[in-house]
């Protein structure tokens, strides 16, 4: 069964400097973060902060096409989870046919705020997501590491460049 989700927000993984997009639930019970490029994350707030950028961005240039070729964007789906990689699908109409495109979850996502197609989630995705983060947890508790003076440094240098104006900058 599909739940349908919203951008909760975009954030940066202190750990990895990566962007993270954060899809919640319509009741705000769950939660799927997943971990984006720099590109799409730009792309997906910019649609979010209203941000007029003067020139097409490639998902702005996508969502023209498809609009140009007499179809729309019905919905996105992310559909799978395999060895920590989303799967997603863009649904498409036209003529009154379905048009099923893969996709990365970001990229499909960047066209669905532009188009303002609702974004759906497997449960199942949302299961395995669990899953694998209590798995992630489960090995990092069983092998008990001690922190290190150098691992405190590098978490102390991450947290000194953070921005303090970038906490809860993109949330809806």
């Amino acid at each position: 069964m599909y739940i349908e989700m919203v951008v909760g927000g975009l954030m940066v993984d202190p750990l990895t400097n990566s962007p993270v997009l954060i899809l919640k639930d319509l009741k705000g019970d769950q939660t799927l973060p997943i971990w984006i490029g720099v590109l799409e994350a730009t792309s997906i707030a910019a649609v979010l902060e209203k941000v007029d950028v003067g020139r097409p961005m490639t998902h702005d240039l996508l969502k023209t096409i498809i609009g140009q070729l007499g179809a729309r964007v019905l919905r996105v789906e992310i559909c799978d989870l395999r060895n920590n990689t989303y799967y997603a699908l863009l649904h498409l109409e036209r003529e009154g046919e379905c048009i099923q495109i893969d996709s990365r979850p970001s990229d499909a996502v960047a066209i669905a705020v532009r188009s303002g197609a609702p974004i759906f989630v497997l449960d199942e995705v949302l299961d395995k997501s669990k899953k694998e983060e209590k798995a992630e947890q489960k090995t990092e508790s069983a092998s008990t590491r001690v922190a290190t003076t150098t691992d405190k440094e590098k978490l102390k240098e991450i947290l000194e460049k953070l921005n303090p104006d970038d906490f809860g900058k993109y949330k809806m």
